[in-house]
């Protein structure tokens, strides 16, 4: 069950006065142990909303007021992103929906578990208020996400609506994880009931259990990993349990092979251990397309493009590959989030977290030792002289004040160094949004705070300015619910990414690369992030451009954060990218690094 959060819209007593079938929709939730339900209001279901508020008394679940419908799902993705596990999410109709799809489509990329409630006006046209209750009602809202969420339903009686409920539920929750949508009439939820129906038990619909190889595909994977003289990890979504970190490590250890892990996802092996052999990146870097060249062997763990990346690292045919992931009962024809056809010699439909421990036990490797919570580990120092304020020299800044606090980093932008930064714990970081989209930063970071709340960890996170005033006031909900947390504005002042794009296509045409700034540069004026941020209640702190005043916003924001405030640095920084990513984002990195 949820823990209240700081006594905030706790209701007055309310005395049941009959019972509504938005009241037994209510009780499921609770049973099925959904801790929160973000929403935006909406008049399509003001009957649950009723009944949380009055049947329930807003607890188990506890209602999250957001702003906007696409942060109602980002807060959810990143609670999902610490816990495994889903939260509720509640949409205002068709036009909450739409609003909610952006979101929606970073947890189906991202494979997170979501459990997201829709509503209609009345399926009953003779019901319809004139007007609006025709503008809110589609015959099938689903139909607008349904090519990225796992499962829908709309059910029109208060019976059916509490078997969508668990089945929904047990469908998200099962691998591959990804946000299923009951959307309820709206008359349904208002109709006047007799007595409360009969709520199904949640324990007699068990999720199914992970599915594991068959005994001799492990022993072909074992022979092969053994036999191999330059064995390699390839180590991508796995689950944040600190019994799995640990036998991941001991397996690389007992094969002395090499891994790699993705930034593009939460940290999945310790990249201070000298068996992780290149930086974390959005794309290769020479070293790490060195190793997947010379490998001999591959294992891989749900490892996101997995063909793109053999490709970019130049990948032998000789080379064997052994590819452990459910993802492909997740894909369609409608999005190519499933990446390029990887080679697999060995491909098992298997839960990569069950797997690992099939594989090391035939291998006789022991469980290893599971991480404790440690002090972050920075990897840059200061720069010996004051120099303009930049990713590199900001990551600097941030681990001369945050080492010795234990810390998770939310998110990460684009133009990281991933050498910077070592992770050693499954929550040292969480990984991007998975849809690669713009807007979702305030909402995940507002998500992993509230997952993370009542812990010892501080939540950081590096945000750009782009995504962060496309999400900005997800920041509010931050402020009213009273969630700690730091983060800091990669400020740049320009929607850098596509800068490069121009470039490269200007130097393409031999046309003024000058002139790339064009319809990108966010200035003139400048926005005051942190005024943005202090008129929501946050602590906001900046803008900041220099080195020194960095480090002091950090220590004020640290403080401020560990006494329960949300707070906003605005850093302004010099746009850059290393080369790895630049090649990357522009296309130029289709093939081996180097070409």
């Amino acid at each position: 069950m949820s823990t209240p959060i700081d006594g905030i819209d706790t209701p007055v007593a309310s005395q049941d006065n009959g019972i509504w079938g938005s009241d037994a929709i209510a009780s499921m939730l609770r049973l099925l142990d959904i801790p929160y339900l973000a929403l935006n209001p909406g008049s399509s279901f003001r009957g649950l909303h009723d009944s949380l508020v009055n049947h329930l008394g807003n607890q188990d679940p506890q209602m999250l007021l957001c702003l906007h419908e696409e942060h109602a799902v980002a807060l959810a993705h990143g609670y999902a992103k610490v816990t495994e596990r889903p939260m509720g999410v509640v949409l205002h109709s068709n036009v909450g929906l739409m609003h909610g799809t952006m979101a929606i489509y970073n947890a189906w990329c991202d494979r997170v578990p979501m459990l997201i409630l829709g509503a209609t006006g009345p399926v009953d046209a003779a019901e319809r208020r004139p007007w609006i209750d025709w503008l809110h009602t589609a015959k099938d809202q689903a139909a607008m996400i349904r090519p990225y969420i796992k499962w829908d339903d709309q059910p029109v009686s208060v019976p059916a609506a509490l078997e969508a409920l668990v089945r929904a539920n047990n469908i998200t929750r099962a691998a591959p994880a990804a946000p299923t949508y009951v959307c309820l009439d709206v008359s349904m939820q208002e109709r006047r009931l007799e007595q409360m129906p009969e709520l199904p038990d949640p324990k007699r619909f068990a999720l199914p259990s992970p599915g594991i190889p068959a005994a001799q595909d492990i022993k072909a994977a074992a022979t092969l990993l053994r036999n191999a003289e330059r064995p390699m990890l390839l180590i991508g979504r796995v689950s944040r349990s600190t019994r799995d970190w640990a036998r991941r490590v001991a397996l690389a250890e007992a094969l002395n092979a090499s891994v790699l892990t993705d930034i593009k996802v939460g940290a999945a092996f310790p990249t201070d251990h000298r068996l992780h052999c290149a930086k974390p990146g959005h794309f290769l870097d020479e070293a790490g397309a060195t190793r997947i060249a010379d490998a001999d062997v591959i294992l891989a763990l749900d490892w996101v493009d997995l063909a793109g990346t053999l490709k970019q690292g130049g990948c032998s045919a000789a080379t064997k590959i052994i590819n452990i992931q459910l993802d492909h009962q997740l894909h369609n024809g409608w999005s190519m989030d499933h990446q390029a056809l990887p080679p697999a010699d060995l491909h098992f439909s298997s839960d990569p977290n069950a797997a690992l421990h099939l594989l090391a036990d035939e291998l006789g490797v022991g469980p290893g030792s599971e991480p404790a919570d440690l002090t972050a580990l920075p990897a840059f120092d200061l720069p010996g002289e004051s120099r303009e304020l930049d990713i590199v020299s900001l990551a600097a800044a941030m681990g001369t004040v945050l080492r010795d606090e234990v810390v998770s980093l939310v998110r990460l932008p684009l133009g990281w160094a991933g050498e910077s930064w070592h992770f050693r714990h499954p929550l040292d970081y969480l990984g991007t949004d998975g849809g690669a989209g713009i807007g979702s930063g305030p909402g995940m970071l507002a998500g992993a705070a509230l997952a993370l709340a009542g812990s010892d960890r501080l939540p950081v996170a590096v945000l750009g300015d782009g995504d962060t005033m496309m999400g900005v006031s997800a920041f509010w909900t931050a402020a009213h619910y009273k969630l700690p947390f730091l983060a800091i504005v990669a400020n740049n002042r320009s929607f850098y990414n596509d800068e490069i794009h121009q470039e490269r296509v200007a130097r393409t045409r031999d046309r003024p690369v000058e002139n790339k700034w064009i319809g990108q540069r966010i200035g003139d004026p400048d926005i005051d992030i942190a005024a943005m941020a202090s008129a929501q209640g946050l602590v906001g702190i900046g803008p900041v451009s220099t080195i020194d005043a960095l480090i002091d916003a950090i220590r004020k924001g640290v403080e401020a954060a560990r006494n329960g405030a949300s707070v906003v640095i605005d850093a302004r920084v010099k746009p850059g990218y290393n080369p790895a990513m630049a090649a990357g984002m522009t296309r130029e990195g289709t093939g081996k690094v180097g070409d």
